[in-house]
């Protein structure tokens, strides 16, 4: 597609709310700053996808926590004096018009608007945050345009055993949507959403898959200013697409690809645990797509008789004798001698501590940052810069309710310990 088109397409990502059922990640960081996959970050998934689509007027919308985001994205995603484009954070903030908090999606591009209505923009992208995936929005975009569409929704085809929390749609035989249930639960509103017999055959789809939205839309720019004129439009999917397919022409756009929202504790660790996969669905490199972080310029990493079987292990690792099966292990992670980790997310650190001031931290009952020796780590994510110290146990369990511990927590059955905590050594969780 020519550049003289993208140009006039504006991207918006959506950096989310609080965060709440990313907590205790979300508790000194924006979601989309949240580690994944060892060295990433959750924004670099819908930030890698537009660059590489060809889309780089990026603006990303988020309101809690956002420093460690704009750092981020300040450092990692520089376009040269020679191109075009630029990626800017856009944070809820005290104007003369006000200083609300953004209310759902559709009221933070409300909030911003101004900002992202230029005179040259004809449709705007607008992404979610906190999703894993690869695509071209190019096609997207194509689609969109081949059908005069008002705005264009990428579905994805989803078994019904999984569409809990998503939105779910009913599509006619061009493609174009004619209803929309925001996270149906009942089970006859999901029956109501089947797709009829000449869509599953033109889509190869089974008897159990239903249609779903990923959350990622591209809508006509007189679209959005007539429908954000409407202050009590709050969100995109419970209200915008409700709204507009009676009125507007609102298509798909089919999307075949692998697909995973990471927006809860339990799909988090399970989309990162299953990276270390031989053939995981995900690689997060690929020649002609990429997925886009910051240059550390670490060091290999150093194994001194340490076993490591299923695990990705990051740039700049120390691993004394340990014992580490079916985990992602962060930059500049530590773990000494006798530690045995199984899966588990351990998310690394911002700083490599030299010896001298290990001794002097060490001296003031301060353990070294990562984990200490004989320690046992199960079924947990450790967070940035967490210090473990010597034979900490350290275990989740599916069949343990929540609870918010001293230094820990533990939701889904998998125990978190938080950014820059420290357990004291013999710690039993």
């Amino acid at each position: 597609m020519r550049k003289a088109v993208l140009d006039r397409v504006y991207t918006v990502i959506l950096g989310g709310g609080q965060g709440k059922r990313l907590y205790p990640l979300t508790q000194y960081r924006a979601k989309p700053a949240v580690p994944l996959g060892g060295k990433y970050r959750l924004i670099d998934i819908p930030l890698s996808n537009a660059i590489n689509s060809g889309f780089r007027n990026v603006a990303v919308l988020t309101q809690f926590n956002s420093a460690s985001l704009n750092n981020h994205i300040s450092t990692t995603y520089r376009f040269d004096m020679f191109g075009q484009g630029h990626i800017e954070v856009f944070a809820a903030q005290q104007t003369e018009e006000g200083g609300q908090w953004f209310e759902g999606t559709a009221d933070a591009v409300r909030k911003h608007f101004k900002r992202l209505a230029k005179s040259d923009v004809e449709h705007v992208l607008i992404l979610s945050g906190d999703h894993l995936y690869r695509m071209d929005y190019g096609e997207l975009f194509a689609r969109h345009i081949e059908t005069d569409a008002d705005v264009t929704v990428s579905v994805i085809p989803i078994h019904r055993s999984v569409c809990e929390g998503l939105g779910l749609l009913s599509v006619d035989g061009d493609g174009r949507i004619c209803a929309f249930k925001e996270k149906p639960k009942q089970s006859e509103e999901i029956d109501s959403m089947l797709p009829p017999a000449d869509l599953r055959a033109a889509w190869n789809l089974t008897t159990d898959e239903l249609i779903a939205s990923m959350g990622v839309y591209v809508f006509k720019m007189a679209a959005v200013r007539e429908v954000l004129s409407d202050p009590s439009m709050l969100d995109f999917g419970s209200d915008i697409l409700p709204r507009l397919i009676d009125s507007h022409r609102v298509f798909s756009h089919l999307f075949r690809g692998y697909w995973r929202d990471i927006g809860t504790i339990q799909s988090f660790f399970e989309a990162n645990l299953e990276l270390t996969d031989e053939h995981p669905q995900f690689r997060f490199f690929s020649p002609d797509a990429p997925i886009y972080t910051r240059l550390r310029f670490l060091p290999a990493s150093k194994f001194f008789d340490a076993r490591i079987a299923h695990s990705l292990v990051s740039d700049g690792c120390l691993l004394y004798g340990a014992e580490i099966d079916h985990c992602v292990v962060g930059i500049r992670s530590r773990v000494q001698k006798g530690a045995r980790l199984k899966d588990t997310i351990l998310m690394g650190n911002d700083f490599y501590e030299e010896d001298e001031l290990r001794t002097a931290n060490a001296a003031r009952g301060i353990d070294a940052a990562g984990i200490g020796p004989n320690c046992v780590v199960e079924r947990a994510i450790i967070d940035k810069n967490a210090r473990i110290g010597e034979g900490c146990v350290i275990r989740g369990d599916r069949s343990r309710p929540d609870e918010d511990g001293n230094g820990w927590y533990l939701r889904d059955g998998i125990v978190i310990v938080p950014e820059d905590s420290h357990m004291k050594p013999g710690t039993i969780v």
